[in-house]
């Protein structure tokens, strides 16, 4: 498989409301998840879950918003396009667009499955159209810590509206469960704040709790 590749490095400094990551933080995050797929190879580890059964359970709320079969959507953060895997193993064949920007990763998912739609790059190197996908689904992605208060994620999301059609769904850690001085890297939310600016982009959200201890799901639908 030949993995299209859409790379756009930004520069150091301070990001628009409409760019991406900065150099730095894409390269350590690049970093990451060629270390942690030389460690674990094709595993949820090396994407950082604990278990499949967890990531397993992120899917199944995340497809809770809707997604039907035959349905087009956008995978931000696709990993090895696990999401891909378990939709048509719950008989929702989706046409699947998948994201991620670890290249190391998206080759060793390319060896496994070459006809599966993956890209490489974030969210903000492609220049899709508005409403170009059904549905917007994200698990985990916003979940590293980037030191500048929530506003990549609160710009992704933003983003990731515009590009549905019908709906976003994305997951987050819950900083009510968990310690910040053992996250190692990661960033938990506070579940109202973020569905407080959830509301701003549109008044159609519904909170999604009590599959995992530790995480939460937000709805954004048209």
């Amino acid at each position: 498989m030949s993995i299209n590749v859409k790379m756009q490095l930004p520069g150091l400094g301070v990001t628009s409301k409409d760019s991406g990551l900065m150099r730095v933080q894409r390269q350590g995050l690049e970093a990451r998840h060629r270390d942690s797929l030389a460690r674990f190879g094709y595993s949820p580890e090396a994407l950082f879950w604990s278990t499949r059964g967890v990531q397993k359970a992120r899917f199944k709320a995340l497809a809770g918003i809707g997604v039907t079969r035959g349905d087009s959507l956008l995978d931000v953060g696709c990993g090895f396009g696990d999401l891909d895997s378990w939709l048509c193993s719950q008989k929702k064949t989706v046409q699947y667009t998948g994201i991620d920007i670890s290249p190391d990763i998206l080759n060793r998912a390319g060896e496994m499955t070459p006809d599966r739609n993956l890209q490489c790059g974030e969210l903000f190197d492609f220049q899709w159209a508005d409403s170009s996908f059904d549905w917007v689904l994200l698990s985990g992605t916003l979940n590293w810590n980037l030191y500048d208060h929530g506003d990549y994620a609160r710009r992704s999301i933003t983003r990731m509206f515009a590009l549905a059609r019908k709906g976003v769904a994305f997951n987050l850690l819950d900083e009510r469960f968990l310690n910040p001085l053992y996250l190692e890297g990661l960033v938990a939310y506070d579940v109202q704040t973020m569905l407080a600016f959830c509301k701003t982009v549109t008044t159609n959200c519904e909170l999604i709790e009590g599959y995992l201890d530790n995480d939460f799901t937000i709805f954004m639908k048209k």
